[in-house]
């Protein structure tokens, strides 16, 4: 497992009983996961919680709120994100990304060391998290996702983190056409992110569904890949594609352009009061082989 244990600013505190309790800077929340499917008992910290998500069993849920504002930031290395809850219990950030946040920016960082101009592709980009990292690293970055209000949100983000100069095009676009259009105009990329969901719609009503679109999406993105490319990595958050389905997915689509390696494995973070760690989706990492 890959694990997001660098966090100042957030912690798992406890797990139990189809819940985790969080602490998102000063501020601590109660939200679903259908990851635990364990009862090891809630001590003291549970009793305060500053707000609390109740899942509906009509699907949905709320929340219900204490003394929680409206909006606050939490800091994650060199990074800032403006955090809100919002529907369906998300908070505008997955904090175990930023295990890929610290992958990502390390290669691109010595890249760029090298004298490289390193051109990055973020795709289903959602509040920004991978693209500020690879910005600070030192990429230039295009940003992509269908909804308006993350696009903005991901650009709140760049400013709060000081990077609103940053060379980062922010595009409101369904991801599929975005890419068959960058095919036809030749564009290439050094690097490639993909955090898909597993079920969405684009500003059109472009319906996007994992399991089915994914493996013909990837060949379509391998043929942005520049000549020397660095990496892709996906992210998947779909049950059924675990780790050695991300392994297989990327092989097939990457090896007919280019040689190279993948890893793939859980992502996850640790739980303060069992010292385990929480299995939070997983990730695959394509890299080229060296010749």
């Amino acid at each position: 497992m890959w694990i997001a244990d660098n966090w100042k600013d957030y912690e798992i505190l406890d797990t139990d009983s189809g819940e985790k309790l969080e602490r998102w800077g000063e501020y601590r929340l109660i939200r679903p996961d259908p990851q635990v499917i364990w009862t090891t008992g809630r001590g003291r910290d549970w009793n305060r919680p500053n707000a609390h998500y109740h899942r509906s069993s009509k699907g949905g849920g709320e929340w219900e709120f204490f003394s929680l504002p409206k909006e606050w930031s939490i800091s994650y290395r060199e990074l800032t994100f403006r955090l809100k809850p919002f529907s369906f219990k998300h908070t505008g950030l997955f904090p175990e990304q930023a295990v890929n946040w610290d992958w990502c920016g390390e290669r691109i960082r010595r890249a760029c060391e090298s004298g490289r101009t390193v051109r990055v592709l973020n795709l289903f980009a959602y509040t920004g998290g991978a693209t500020l990292a690879a910005a600070s690293a030192g990429a230039q970055v295009t940003h992509v996702d269908a909804s308006k209000g993350m696009v903005t949100w991901a650009r709140e983000n760049a400013a709060a983190s000081g990077l609103a100069d940053a060379p980062i095009r922010w595009l409101v676009d369904d991801c599929g056409k975005f890419v068959a259009r960058e095919i036809r105009r030749g564009s290439r990329y050094d690097a490639i992110i993909l955090d898909p969901p597993s079920y969405g719609r684009g500003p059109k009503g472009e319906i996007w569904k994992m399991e089915e679109s994914i493996f013909p999406f990837l060949q379509s993105c391998s043929k942005l890949l520049s000549d020397a490319p660095l990496f892709v990595l996906l992210n998947s958050y779909t049950t059924g594609l675990q780790p050695a389905a991300l392994t297989y997915l990327l092989r097939a689509a990457m090896d007919p352009v280019m040689p190279g390696s993948v890893e793939a494995e859980e992502i996850g973070i640790p739980v303060t009061r069992t010292c385990l760690c929480l299995p939070c989706g997983a990730s695959g990492r394509w890299t080229p082989d060296l010749t």
